[in-house]
């Protein structure tokens, strides 16, 4: 028996918020590195999504949690920040929360029912003037000490019963990581109690409030076991010239873990998408829709997925990285040669992880506190060669150098240099103009060594998986179709001298030689294919922007590559396999390379000299030709501004490098 649903009315939407409204509210914050998002993925597990409150461009990840069989509650992990009321991003989203000021769309604003502020068990009194911030705003409080194994292993003991006495509060003991303590914290949940005392309103007094609330509690931080081990490890991982070459090992390691075991995955989507492109071109009937629905919609979305294994994979061991500890160390001593440039030491993180893809890079920029900081890292980000430049990369370099791998391959590692020198020197001009100032000295307290929690390495993974799916995928869809568009229309007719190569493929087949037949029908698609594309909207536009680009060597035909690349980056290589007509668009194979070297000009002079090649490749290197990422710059940037400066900078650097290299070069008589 089937019963059919009845449809929603406004009044449904109404008791649906008002069920949402009575859920109970539970806010998650505490210093930076004690747990707390840990804590919170032991709580949620996997119902738990990112979300951003209406007029908040920080982050919050957002879950729900049983407490009992009977009470549900709804989780708002908040920002890592060291005080409520800092003048910071951070801090101004967890006041915001805390008074009730925000709230998630179609919800009305109100305060969380509980706070709970994690706190670690070997730092107890610096963490605890977070939690006398919290307690003066009189809301029912929660303290979870975290770690406790780690305090156990250096003899300290924190007495919970004590704590909470002199604390004025609930305290529970806990180890997220392992789950210990967990379902207390639930029983102690449930139960709404305010405060029975509060700091005083004095700011001067909350840290003699704090180490007397510490003291109370019977805990002496003279009984911790020195940690000798750890006192050595942070004299190697901090050192100003042994730092960075353990720096440079473990990131070293990390790309090369990324790229060795991403290739399979990768292969396997790359697989999974073609055979769908197969399958729905083989139901559906030939003409437009099938086109589009095949090389616009399928061949725009394996263009986003197929990075996703690198991505996941990306995100997944720099969380375990996090999880030790070790980053924060990485960032203090990166910080020494990042501040000469005016980027802050936490800039490594998003500059390491746009080798994989700006998006996430830029993304991950919401870590520095600074506004100016974090603006100056968005805007060079893109300058990190991602593996949607490589293919150009390859092609360029094969034909400089094809003939001398050794040189090939120290142009090559010098793409990656220049990319990472121009990044630095626009940060320096950035933060000397438009964001003048100095960049502000990192303020670091160096978290505990401890063992990752993998699942919340894979939490977090899956968490930035989907964000950038739902972020970028749809706006690389959007642009592959209206490429696709573009290049496709206004259409014209065969071309005769095509048409008569396809009737003597016919008289070769009835001959028996298919093989000539078929190297004609190739050839009189190539034909037309190019013919096509040089009067299509797309070949219409290179033609408009032959004159731009003539002064650093292209001709219509490279300017048609050069747009058509603004949507990804690698759309270069097929684009240009279309242009002469080999039908290769997968690589860059050596029929196209060969094709490309005897391209010429209307003058007859060969098209790709070393002037030529040179000057792509530097373009390349500099170019943002990804419209996403300046999306998702808009985005993290909250103004359009940000992102044409973006866009505007990166390609008149690109233009004024490749116009040097190309002019330079021909004068010189190089190539």
């Amino acid at each position: 028996m089937s019963t059919t649903a009845p449809a929603e009315s406004p009044a449904d939407h109404a008791g649906a918020g008002q069920a949402r409204a009575a859920m109970r509210r539970i806010a998650i914050l505490g210093n930076p590195n004690t747990g707390k998002t840990t804590l919170f993925n032991c709580l949620s597990g996997l119902r738990a999504r990112t979300a951003n409150f209406p007029g908040i461009t920080v982050e919050a990840r957002v879950g729900h949690a049983t407490l009992d069989q009977h009470t549900s509650a709804e989780l708002i992990d908040l920002p890592g920040i060291y005080s409520v009321d800092l003048d910071l991003i951070e801090s101004r989203t967890v006041r915001d929360v805390l008074d009730g000021a925000v709230a998630q769309r179609g919800e009305t604003p109100r305060q969380p029912d509980v706070v709970v502020v994690v706190i670690e068990a070997t730092n107890v009194s610096r963490n605890l003037m977070l939690a006398g911030e919290v307690l003066r705003r009189r809301l029912p409080t929660v303290i979870a000490v975290n770690m406790i194994d780690v305090a156990r292993r250096k003899g300290l003991e924190i007495d919970a019963e004590r704590l909470a006495e002199a604390a004025g509060c609930a305290v529970v003991k806990v180890c997220a990581r392992t789950g210990e303590g967990v379902d207390e914290l639930r029983r102690a949940l449930l139960t709404i109690v305010p405060p029975t005392s509060v700091p005083d309103d004095d700011l001067t007094t909350l840290g003699q409030w704090a180490d007397d609330v510490y003291s109370r509690s019977g805990a002496s931080p003279d009984s911790i076991i020195p940690d000798r081990f750890t006192d050595r490890l942070d004299q190697a991982f901090t050192h100003p010239i042994l730092g960075l070459g353990v720096f440079g090992l473990i990131m070293g390691s990390l790309f090369y873990t990324i790229f060795y075991l991403a290739q399979v995955p990768m292969g396997l989507v790359d697989s999974a998408m073609t055979w769908l492109g197969g399958a729905v071109e083989a139901i559906l009937p030939s003409g437009i829709l099938s086109d589009l629905v095949v090389n616009g919609i399928i061949a725009g979305i394996a263009g986003v997925v197929i990075f996703l294994p690198q991505i996941i994979l990306l995100f997944f061991l720099l969380t375990l990285l996090e999880d030790t500890g070790y980053l924060a160390r990485a960032a203090f001593v990166m910080d020494r040669l990042f501040r000469r440039f005016g980027l802050p030491g936490q800039a490594f993180v998003p500059l390491l992880s746009s080798h994989a893809c700006a998006i996430p890079g830029i993304m991950s920029a919401r870590l520095i506190p600074d506004r100016r900081d974090r603006l100056a890292t968005i805007l060079v980000a893109p300058f990190m060669t991602c593996p949607a430049r490589l293919p150009v990369y390859i092609l360029c370099i094969a034909l400089l150098f094809g003939d001398r791998p050794g040189l090939a391959a120290l142009v090559f590692f010098g793409a990656y240099i220049l990319g990472a020198v121009a990044a630095l020197i626009s940060a320096a001009v950035a933060r000397g103009t438009v964001l003048k100032g100095r960049s502000r000295p990192m303020a670091l307290e160096l978290p505990t060594y401890k063992w990752p929690s993998l699942k919340t390495a894979l939490f977090a993974s899956v968490d930035r998986a989907v964000v950038f799916l739902k972020q970028a995928g749809t706006i690389i869809l959007a642009i592959c179709i209206i490429m696709w568009g573009l290049s496709r229309y206004p259409g014209t007719d065969p071309l005769p001298e095509a048409e008569q190569m396809r009737v003597q493929a016919t008289e070769l087949t009835q001959a028996g030689d298919t093989t000539a037949a078929d190297t004609l029908i190739a050839r009189a698609d190539a034909l037309d294919s190019t013919n096509a594309l040089e009067n299509s909207f797309a070949g219409r536009i290179g033609h408009l922007a032959e004159p731009v680009f003539a002064p650093i060597g292209y001709d219509w035909r490279l300017s048609v590559g050069v747009m058509t690349s603004f949507a990804a980056r690698e759309a270069f290589v097929s684009t240009m396999a279309v242009i002469v007509g080999t039908g290769d668009e997968a690589d860059v194979s050596d029929d196209l390379l060969d094709r490309m070297k005897s391209m010429k000009r209307t003058d007859g002079s060969l098209l790709f000299t070393g002037p030529t090649a040179a000057s792509l490749l530097v373009f390349y290197i500099l170019a943002l030709q990804c419209l996403p990422t300046l999306a998702v710059t808009r985005r993290e940037t909250g103004a359009w501004k940000w992102a044409l400066l973006q866009f505007a900078w990166m390609s008149g650097l690109a233009y004024g490098a490749a116009f040097i290299t190309y002019q330079g070069m021909t004068l010189l008589g190089v190539g």
